[in-house]
């Protein structure tokens, strides 16, 4: 059924791109160099993001229908988990998030939660909900402030599991999300195992705007990765390990501003595989004003630049690393390239409506793109039971959301390129999980 949602789309998106380019090849032909360098550039970025999005969807899809084929045959596990938490200043929070830690419906769970020298209520929040009982535990540690990834590998070296799940203290995970993790690492190349996040705070444009994308624009291209078992960020809300693993690689480093995704890129590196579970499902805070979320991508940019620069050698190490190599380009596409070659065709489509007359490729254009965003998010709903309403936010996601988005990041690289300081800034609680 899927696959067949997926013909009009293909017909639609044929018949906009070929209006798109015959408006731009009839400019071409009668145009001065500036305008010919500019209309290639949109005709090398439409094609890039169109055969990125039909290529991710289709992949999706395929391991949608490889997992089905496989849960039939599940082993049972009986590995230890050790659920680490590091928060720092997370009372709002933090109550409901521990609780739905020790209501997980797998059994061999010792969750240790590592209070990072909170100055709130965080340490006597989490201490009245310490207890032990049967293979479940939950025991608090109490440490000075060191920073998030200090904390997670203190966390680590007290863990006993063979296996770690890191959980962000505004996080909420539903009941079955560590049981079916852990059924991934039966598998012993598996390194690590990624869950779906959701935006639990849907409340105003700017949240519901990020709960389309994280469905669309994050589990979406995380399930299509997974067919491949290339996951290239395990997300702070939901990251299960194998111990041996992260402690091969060192644990977690202070060194860049996305812990997360620089560890993930050192385990690639060592040969092993990343994936996902689609339905192991972690409820988490998002910013719910602009300037917050503009400073949240800010910080993930310049952190994602900052890990790909420490394994900037292996970008094109074709021989070596072909898998990882590929990682690294496609992720310095999406935090660079395309940003810069989004605001780059925007403003030379408008500057073509005003000098040239041809107005209508702004509405070929916006049309295009909306009808990808529209497809992606009815499929990406639909497979994840989230209401449909959502996929109205899609009409201006891309002309609108992204394209905000992509301007912090172009921020955020020329900032990082210029080595300009920064600090690490934290989003206010709300306690809305």
């Amino acid at each position: 059924m899927r696959l067949i949602f997926l013909i009009p789309v293909f017909l639609l998106l044929i018949s906009l791109t070929s209006a798109s380019i015959y408006a731009l090849t009839k400019l071409y032909e009668h145009s001065d160099a500036f305008v010919k360098f500019g209309v290639s550039i949109i005709l090398i970025f439409s094609f890039l993001i169109i055969a990125r999005y039909m290529l991710l969807m289709i992949f999706s899809i395929l391991q949608t229908i490889k997992k089905s084929a496989e849960e039939e045959s599940e082993i049972v596990s009986s590995k230890k988990v050790s659920v680490i938490v590091p928060c720092y200043n997370e009372e709002a929070v933090i109550e409901k998030s521990l609780k739905s830690l020790i209501n997980q419906t797998y059994p061999f769970i010792e969750i240790l939660v590592i209070n990072d020298g909170s100055e709130d209520r965080t340490l006597s929040i989490a201490k009245s909900m310490e207890y032990k009982y049967g293979y479940k535990s939950l025991k608090v540690y109490d440490k000075k402030n060191e920073g998030k990834a200090k904390a997670l590998n203190y966390g680590i070296s007290k863990a006993k599991g063979e296996l770690i799940i890191c959980v962000d203290a505004d996080s909420k995970l539903k009941s079955n999300a560590i049981e079916l993790l852990v059924q991934h690492f039966n598998d012993p190349s598996i390194a690590a195992v990624a869950g779906s996040v959701y935006i639990s705070n849907q409340e105003n444009m700017w949240t519901k705007l990020q709960a389309l994308e994280y469905i669309e624009g994050l589990n979406m291209v995380r399930n299509g990765q997974a067919l491949f078992k290339l996951v290239n960020i395990i997300p702070g809300p939901i990251g299960m390990f194998r111990k041996s693993a992260l402690l091969e690689v060192g644990g977690y480093s202070n060194d860049t501003f996305a812990e997360d995704c620089d560890l993930t890129l050192r385990l690639i590196a060592k040969g092993y595989k990343i994936d996902f579970e689609i339905d192991a499902i972690s409820y988490t805070e998002a910013p719910e004003n602009l300037l917050d979320l503009l400073k949240q991508r800010y910080r993930w940019t310049r952190g994602i630049l900052q890990s790909i620069n420490k394994h900037k050698r292996y970008i094109f190490d074709f021989i070596n690393k072909p898998s990882f190599s590929f990682v690294l380009q496609y992720m310095l596409f999406e935090a660079v390239i395309w940003p810069f070659m989004d605001f780059w065709v925007n403003l030379f489509i408008i500057y073509l409506a005003l000098t040239s007359g041809i107005s209508i490729l702004i509405v070929y254009w916006w049309i295009l793109f909306t009808v990808l965003d529209v497809a992606g998010a009815i499929y990406c709903l639909l497979i994840t039971k989230e209401r449909l309403s959502l996929a109205l936010y899609a009409i201006y996601y891309r002309i609108f959301f992204i394209s905000i988005i992509n301007i912090a990041k172009i921020f955020a690289t020329v900032e990082e390129w210029f080595d300009i300081k920064m600090h690490w800034g934290k989003l206010e609680r709300k306690g809305k999980l």
